[in-house]
């Protein structure tokens, strides 16, 4: 099963308080920390990258903190999760570009094209999932929305095996 990194995780636990207690409303990493018990330094950086990508405004001052810049319904989980990350979600086996070479067995692997396929499909899902979706208090609309919706712009799609 896909495993969520934990600093996503953190990044989640951030937006979900920041939606729920309002736009106008300055939230800081120590509120969270308090509230969801998660560690200080993690979470005060992860805020910090969101707002560098302008997900996130800060506020300095002594009764400083964050507010939400962008909205969460067009903010892809693909683009949070390689935010915060700070990696790209292609399958090893398929990295051809940059560093990383192939895996060894690239050429006689039996199951390449199917993880491929694999690789693809979650991409696009990924990509057209949102987090105001995930976030929603509706525990379906994303189930509901995503058959609807026109899957474009998955970053594996002008690749070949």
């Amino acid at each position: 099963m896909i495993k969520i990194n934990r600093k996503v995780e953190y990044a989640l636990m951030v937006l979900m308080s920041m939606k729920n207690k309002g736009n106008s409303d300055l939230t800081t990493a120590r509120e969270v920390c308090d509230a969801f018990h998660c560690p200080f330094d993690t979470t005060a950086k992860v805020m910090q990258q969101m707002n560098t990508a302008g997900i996130l405004q800060s506020h300095k001052g002594v009764k400083g903190g964050y507010t939400l810049s962008k909205d969460l319904n067009t903010l892809s989980y693909l683009d949070l999760a390689e935010l915060i990350e700070g990696k790209s979600f292609i399958m090893d086996c398929h990295h051809m570009d940059g560093p990383q070479k192939p895996c060894e067995m690239m050429n006689s692997c039996n199951i390449a094209l199917p993880i491929r396929r694999l690789n693809d499909y979650l991409m696009m899902i990924f990509n057209s999932l949102t987090i105001g979706e995930i976030l929603s208090d509706d525990n379906l609309l994303a189930l509901k929305i995503l058959p609807l919706k026109k899957v474009e712009n998955c970053p594996l799609t002008k690749a070949t095996v």
